[in-house]
């Protein structure tokens, strides 16, 4: 029972972080459509990301290895080390690229405005990490769901 209890957590705060991060682009790019909303749009966004959808990716690190640990399953297992090491790089990349283009983008947005070259820029740069991000989360995800053997 208390396998499933984990279980149950994992999946829906899987639910809750992939799904909130997939309505990024939809409220960017309909706020880009009224820039004077932009500025509180983008805010709501850190603050989910923040407070809410990061706080879930590392839940469903803690679950994911608590069930690993019960079944067992070896971290080495081919599908499970890869998705780790795609969770390890997801992390990394938010911290270390995503999270500062983000925040570059709302002070430019309110430095320099919406028509800003630099603001365009650095939104650009924003989703595209964003892809990136949210490409590896859906393998993840494939990885999680389908357990391909991989290799061995």
């Amino acid at each position: 029972m208390l396998f499933l209890l984990i279980k149950w957590v994992h999946v829906l705060s899987a639910i809750a972080a992939v799904g909130a991060n997939i309505t990024y682009a939809i409220w960017i790019v309909r706020a880009s459509r009224e820039p004077s909303v932009l500025p509180f749009t983008l805010r709501t966004i850190k603050l989910i990301d923040d407070r809410v959808a990061n706080p879930l990716y590392a839940l469903l690190l803690l679950t994911g290895l608590t069930m690993a640990f019960m079944v067992p399953i070896p971290l080495t297992t081919p599908w499970l080390a890869t998705a780790l090491v795609l969770y390890a790089i997801t992390t990394l990349l938010g911290l270390v690229a995503f999270v500062p283009v983000f925040r570059r983008q709302i002070d430019l947005l309110d430095s320099e405005g919406f028509e800003s070259p630099k603001y365009q820029a650095v939104a650009r740069q924003a989703r595209v990490l964003g892809i990136v991000v949210g490409v590896i989360v859906v393998a993840i995800t494939y990885l999680m769901v389908v357990k391909p053997p991989l290799w061995g």
